[in-house]
């Protein structure tokens, strides 16, 4: 079965970076749609950044320039780095998959707030907490 294990969350002032880590079990990176989003209580999960197997790669509006989304195929990992962080970028971070094509349908074509219709697997998440 697919898994997605996220790591690397913690509480960093302002200003600080954080790298985020998701590995995939269970599957191998091929035809693939994969991305980071990110919940606060109350609201939907938003959309990121993303990366798919055709080479598109994608960001919010809101972390374009301090957030950087990477994929090691080797290690089966997704990664996350996020420099000059906001409090407003406090939240609990997703890295979810998709490997049917639909995933990279959604992020091609559509914006942030749409991407989680693309995804069929999920981590747990890991917390992020900016302080000002």
């Amino acid at each position: 079965a697919v898994q997605l294990v996220e790591s690397g969350g913690g509480s960093v002032q302002a200003g600080g970076s954080l790298e985020l880590s998701c590995v995939l079990f269970g599957y191998q990176f091929d035809n693939y749609a994969m991305g980071w989003f990110r919940q606060v209580p109350g609201r939907e999960h938003d959309g990121v950044a993303a990366i798919d197997s055709d080479g598109s790669i994608r960001y919010a509006d809101s972390v374009k320039g301090r957030f950087t989304i990477s994929l090691d195929i080797a290690k089966n990992t997704l990664y996350l780095q996020m420099r000059n962080l906001k409090p407003e970028d406090s939240a609990r971070y997703y890295c979810a998959a998709d490997f049917e094509g639909r995933g990279k349908s959604t992020i091609q074509r559509l914006g942030p707030e749409e991407w989680v219709f693309g995804m069929d697997y999920w981590g747990k998440g890991t917390l992020v907490t900016v302080s000002s």
